[in-house]
């Protein structure tokens, strides 16, 4: 029995593949630096949560997987479905709340595992495109309002509703430190004005570079300002050892937790490597997908990694930086590596203020208003499920939101038909 990722070894013969994936690669690497980061912040875990995602995961859904181009690692939604699900269990950022997130993790991986080798792969196309774009939708009001404290520099208690961190803010907008809001807004245009160089450069490494450079600007011209709050400082470039808690009581709490993130990082990864497979005239085994995933989470929470799953943003990367095989990803993971042994020291120069800026962009990428548009005006049968979901996701928990956008979504599709 061979790995999956040899099906691809006549591709390696074409000129110019290995360099191709090395350069893609190189460039991965540096795409997820920052965002692991913030991802990992907006989760509630440790900076390094998210970069040690971005390595061992990555490798084993590259050897066991079934996608030509897509990048498996740390996720917007996968982040944000992760503090929402574990933030009543325990202190966001404590230690049992990590040690839940590992176990989340693990559990969600062989889940995983456990459907694709009962080849049910086909799974996932019961969810309704609908609920996917109200489900992300609502994913990104959720976490634009997750990180106004950030943003704002005021200490906003987490876990608030929409609404109630929107009114804290409003009634202490006198408190806002102008620091925090300039460096932010900074970071926010500097990656905005960067995209047209991201051919060269990665648009959020620029941000980073200058928001932090902004940030020191400040710290100098207007010392009387509070300083920034800062990334804590990584403590190794190698993923450490870790184990899940697999005591009853602990399976047993996280049990609805793992049925709604396991539903959702396969629905995201899926359509993320359907996507990448129809740009390159591939055939998709979503059944290997899933064990590819499953391996993947399970790996990950091994090495100290949060939950992953596939990441539209570094797919679409590896994409145009015209990576061929999956060899791309795990050139991405060794460079990552590389990377972190110099530049690990460094991250305690990160303000807050600058990652919260990432995640504004990263949500507003998920709000897609014109598919929304173009779901109401074109598909009258998908307004149910995409109101629905949008709603349910902004005022509810998110495992409710998805039974109840792919509920009202059949419904409204069953009654149609009558």
């Amino acid at each position: 029995m061979q790995l999956p990722l040899m099906r691809w070894r006549s591709a390696w013969r074409e000129p110019g593949a290995l360099r191709a994936d090395l350069l893609a690669g190189l460039t991965g690497a540096v795409v997820v630096l920052p965002q692991g980061v913030a991802f990992a912040t907006l989760a509630g875990l440790p900076p390094q949560a998210g970069l040690y995602a971005a390595i061992v995961p990555c490798v084993v859904a590259a050897l066991f997987g079934a996608s030509r181009l897509m990048v498996t690692g740390p996720a917007n939604a996968i982040s944000l479905t992760t503090v929402a699900l574990l933030a009543p269990l325990a202190a966001v950022g404590s230690p049992e709340y990590i040690k839940l997130a590992l176990t989340l993790a693990f559990l969600v991986g062989l889940l995983q595992l456990m459907l694709g080798l009962a080849r049910v792969g086909a799974l996932v196309d019961w969810v309704p495109h609908s609920v996917v774009v109200g489900f992300t939708a609502g994913a990104g009001v959720l976490i634009l309002a997750s990180q106004l404290g950030a943003l704002t520099g005021l200490p906003l208690p987490r876990g608030q509703s929409v609404w109630a961190s929107v009114h804290s803010m409003i009634d202490r907008w006198r408190e806002i430190e102008p620091a925090a809001a300039v460096t932010a807004a900074v970071t926010v245009l500097l990656a905005i004005s960067a995209r047209p160089l991201a051919r060269w450069v990665p648009a959020m490494l620029v941000a980073v570079v200058g928001g932090s450079l902004v940030a020191l600007v400040i710290a100098h011209v207007a010392p009387q300002w509070p300083a920034l709050a800062t990334v804590p400082a990584l403590p190794s470039a190698i993923p450490p050892w870790s184990w899940p808690d697999l005591r009853v009581d602990t399976v047993r709490s996280l049990f609805g937790a793992t049925l709604v993130m396991t539903l959702l990082a396969l629905t995201e990864a899926s359509a993320i490597a359907r996507a990448m497979a129809r740009r390159r005239g591939d055939t998709l085994d979503g059944n290997q997908e899933f064990i590819g995933q499953g391996l993947a989470n399970i790996a990950g929470s091994l090495f100290s990694a949060m939950p992953t799953s596939g990441s539209f943003n570094r797919s679409g990367v590896n994409a145009e930086a015209g990576a061929r095989t999956p060899l791309a990803a795990v050139f991405a993971a060794s460079f990552l590596v590389v990377i972190l042994l110099f530049v690990a020291p460094l991250a305690a120069w990160l303000p807050l203020a600058v990652v919260a800026g990432l995640l504004v962009l990263v949500a507003w990428g998920l709000i897609d208003v014109r598919e929304m548009r173009r779901l109401w005006r074109d598909e009258p049968v998908e307004r149910t499920g995409l109101v629905v979901t949008l709603v349910a996701t902004v005022t509810l928990s998110l495992e409710w939101a998805i039974l109840l956008g792919i509920t009202s979504a059949l419904l409204a599709t069953r009654f149609s038909r009558r």
